[in-house]
């Protein structure tokens, strides 16, 4: 059976097809601009999962938990301009809290991490207690497994993919292909589009994007970092092992903090 189309229907489909073509030909992509990313550490888990059976640590425990949040928050900025990226804290972080696991530089080392995605390197100042390193090295080269889950994050449509980083830390990411930039928060990055969105499940913490705005960007917010004692992370590795020989299972939570 032939169907027939009138012409006032011709009409409209042709105009959707054109204006869905139009849409694809004009849709606007972000090639610069800065991210704003809160990053939320689940302070009772993170804690709860090293207290084991010392009595002194769960005595601790209670009283963080009696004068603390849950979560802790930290405010960072992204920014990207083509090829280059620079993600770093804001100087406005939240207090440290009092007590045992007050300054626990795991929880956050407040990195500031300068990338050039064509070249492959990036430069990253991290400080753990009275020293600070600058570390210049490769991206890291991470096998991601995109999948076809889906969420909104900050106004954008983003795609999830998985990871394993460093053997055995699990990663969770979403990303966006409207912002045409292969970085992300931290050392996550590869991804066909920006990262605007990271879960690391078993060391409970998060960076979501917030915001993004679409605009250029300054040489300040691009500036390399400059100081601290320069060092690969293969150095880095290795001077950390040596002087934190005698720290036990605490030692490796710094160690892994700082090679993330």
């Amino acid at each position: 059976m032939r169907i027939k189309i009138s012409f006032p229907l011709a009409c409209l489909v042709g105009l959707m097809l054109s204006c869905q073509l139009l849409q694809a030909q004009y849709a606007h992509f972000v090639k610069q601009g800065v991210v704003a990313f809160e990053k939320r550490v689940n302070m009772y888990a993170k804690i709860k999962s090293r207290v084991g059976s010392n009595s002194f640590m769960e005595q601790a425990f209670e009283q963080y938990q009696r004068s603390n949040p849950q979560f802790k928050t930290f405010k960072y900025r992204l920014a990207f301009d083509g090829n280059r990226t620079r993600f770093w804290p804001l100087d406005d972080q939240a207090t440290p809290s009092a007590g045992f696991f007050g300054n626990d530089p795991s929880v956050d080392l407040g990195n500031t991490i300068v990338a050039d995605l064509f070249t492959g390197q990036r430069i990253s100042q991290k400080s753990v207690y009275e020293q600070t390193y600058l570390i210049t090295d490769s991206i890291r080269r991470i096998q991601w497994r995109i999948t076809n889950e889906t969420r909104e994050i900050a106004g954008y449509q983003c795609r999830r993919a998985n990871a394993v980083v460093l053997d055995s830390i699990y990663v969770v990411a979403f990303y966006t292909d409207q912002i045409p930039v292969s970085g992300g928060p931290e050392s996550f990055a590869g991804l066909p589009g920006m990262i605007l969105g990271v879960a690391l499940p078993y060391e409970n913490t998060t960076y979501f994007a917030t915001s993004v705005e679409d605009r250029p960007v300054t040489a300040q917010e691009l500036e390399v970092p400059k100081r601290g004692k320069a060092v690969n992370y293969g150095q880095l590795r290795a001077e950390l092992e040596a002087s934190l020989k005698n720290w036990g299972d605490y030692a490796q939570a710094i160690l892994k903090a700082m090679l993330l």
